[in-house]
């Protein structure tokens, strides 16, 4: 797959951030877990817990001089059924390690909407942002990875994941799978190692989502389009 063509086919990406993060995520870009952890001056055993094993419930941050940050939780995820479809003699610490290392942003609106009715987030506000693909891939194409599946997930019938999961965009096999998928079910997300400090830079709208409703538009760039919003 080609830069071209994943801004093409994917104009527009998404992430799913706590209510009330859009200030912080502003002024000190977003950030991974790790990258919270590392800020945050977490250390372990606490570390660990958060950082190398499942979270079973979101987890706010707290620092001198820093703004409040939540480490989402990672309810869609099973131990039991991660060691049944990991690759690669990969354990379930390792992979919720290479999770906790990225940025994830969804490349439909579908997903997000998906996310956002989901039992876990239902009833729950969440702040939205919608982003300019082709500006983010041409400031950080050395840094992004492109997955074929939901790899924070493991409920219904959880596909195998591996070492070779992730892919760059020139190896994602974007052709191959469009013969028998969905738009939607061929690139699933887009993540960027470690942080995008930058990300108001890409950011064209930001909404307060909860349930199906939109509730309010938080931001907008000058340059964003009506049909900029989840």
């Amino acid at each position: 797959m080609t830069e071209s063509e994943l801004v093409q086919r994917y104009p527009r990406l998404y992430h799913m951030a706590h209510d009330g993060a859009w200030e912080a995520i502003h002024s000190h870009g977003l950030k991974s877990a790790a990258a919270l952890l590392d800020s945050y001056g977490v250390v372990d055993p606490r570390r660990h817990l958060l950082g190398s094993c499942r979270r079973p419930e979101s987890v706010p941050l707290n620092a001198d001089g820093l703004p409040l940050a939540v480490l989402r939780d990672q309810k869609p995820m099973h131990d039991d059924a991660l060691a049944k479809c990991l690759q690669d003699g990969l354990t379930p610490q390792q992979w919720y390690e290479l999770l906790n290392s990225r940025t994830f942003f969804w490349l439909s609106k579908s997903r997000i909407w998906r996310l956002l009715g989901a039992k876990a987030y239902r009833g729950v506000t969440q702040t939205v942002l919608t982003l300019d693909t082709a500006s983010l891939v041409a400031k950080h194409k050395e840094r992004i990875w492109l997955s074929p599946i939901n790899s924070g997930s493991t409920l219904f019938k959880p596909q195998p994941r591996g070492l070779a999961t992730f892919k760059r965009i020139a190896d994602f096999p974007f052709a191959e799978r469009a013969k028998s998928r969905a738009l939607e079910n061929n690139v699933v997300e887009l993540v960027v190692d470690h942080s995008v400090p930058d990300v108001a830079d890409f950011v064209l709208a930001v909404h307060s989502v909860r349930n199906d409703q939109i509730l309010e538009q938080i931001w907008q760039a000058p340059h964003a389009g009506a049909g900029d919003h989840p």
